[in-house]
């Protein structure tokens, strides 16, 4: 997409995003995508910090851009994120792309101890700190940003890194709710949909949601949307290259919807649907720790409205190039858990037409 204020129209088809574990070969997953054609590597903070394993990815890698799918943004200050991104930027080259999410409450508060409260407006603050941090490193201005969540005011020159010639990284907000898509727009180079997330969904909430607040800061003039827009999904798919690989990604895909789908948080898109009350069921379960019985709750019709289900890669593939054209700029495969990591690369050549 060139800019918010064309209508939206087929893109065929979207550019391809990969997401590799952050594991000690994330390195060497991302010089083997890269090798395939992908255009970016994504990888999430889970059990370890995925900017580190980008900054070795830099090092063997010389084209594919290099994104936290996601960086937990309320695990951190502007500051301490402005400078790994920044950081991040410089030793690759300006391929760097900062995908941030927020976590829920009970991770923020119990597991990082950092202060939680009003999820989109303290995201939409954040982003505008670390920009405020960047520009200041960029121009050699003098920092003063203050907001209610974040003051920065302090910066001497032996904490200044200096200027990127390639300029400050990308921003995409991850979201799963109108108002955080509304607070990427407002602030961010794009927008991430959950995988947790359909296609009319994000059609119908998120998309306008985002690109509405993204023309008021184009009106606004604001200096990072000189740069295109971007509505990122991330594609739950079932799929295989043997009936037995076929039926485990089916059976592991339920059950991930299922997970998602106890979640409080995310119930809003199970009524988009009419199944709020499947919500309910599924976090009773949860609660009694019978995750077992979870996934035969999501019947076919919960099943392929949230997920591609194709027998054969190529063929997942062209589904999502049909399903998510027009709607995303660039997809990301979610297999079941265990998954060959090699499948997700062969569903992206099917996107491709390949």
């Amino acid at each position: 997409m060139t800019t918010t204020s064309q209508s939206r129209r087929p893109l065929p088809p979207p550019k391809l995003d990969v997401g590799t574990g952050a594991s000690l070969r994330a390195a060497e997953a991302a010089a083997t995508a890269e090798q395939r054609g992908v255009d970016r590597v994504l990888i999430p903070e889970t059990a370890q910090d995925p900017f580190q394993h980008l900054a070795v990815a830099a090092s063997r890698t010389s084209r594919i851009e290099l994104a936290t799918g996601v960086a937990i943004a309320f695990a951190r200050t502007p500051m301490t994120l402005a400078s790994s991104a920044w950081t991040l930027q410089q030793i690759s080259g300006g391929r760097a792309v900062i995908g941030l999410g927020s976590q829920v409450k009970a991770h923020i508060t119990r597991r990082f101890a950092m202060p939680w409260s009003q999820p989109a407006a303290r995201m939409r603050e954040f982003v505008a700190a670390t920009r405020a941090i960047w520009q200041s490193w960029q121009t050699g201005g003098k920092l003063d940003f203050q907001g209610e969540f974040y003051r920065h005011s302090l910066m001497n020159p032996l904490f200044d890194p200096g200027p990127v010639a390639q300029g400050e990284p990308l921003v995409l907000v991850a979201a799963v709710g109108p108002r955080m898509a509304a607070a990427a727009g407002a602030v961010g180079d794009g927008v991430i949909c959950h995988p947790f997330s359909t296609v009319s969904y994000v059609a119908e909430h998120l998309a306008p949601r985002a690109l509405a607040a993204r023309t008021e800061a184009e009106a606004a003039q604001e200096p990072w949307t000189a740069r295109p827009f971007e509505v990122a999904g991330n594609v739950l798919v079932a799929t295989g290259r043997s009936e037995e690989e076929y039926e485990r990604g089916r059976a592991g895909i339920r059950g991930r919807i299922a997970f998602y789908g106890s979640t409080p948080a995310y119930r809003s898109v199970l009524e988009h649907h009419g199944w709020g009350a499947l919500q309910e069921e599924l976090r009773t379960l949860s609660l009694a720790g019978r995750w077992q019985e979870m996934g035969r709750l999501i019947d076919d019709d919960v099943l392929n409205a949230f997920a591609v289900v194709a027998e054969k890669p190529a063929d997942a593939g062209r589904l999502i190039r049909e399903r998510c054209a027009g709607v995303y700029d660039r997809v990301s495969v979610s297999l079941a858990d265990g998954a060959d990591p090699g499948l997700a690369l062969d569903v992206l050549d099917g996107v491709r037409g390949h």
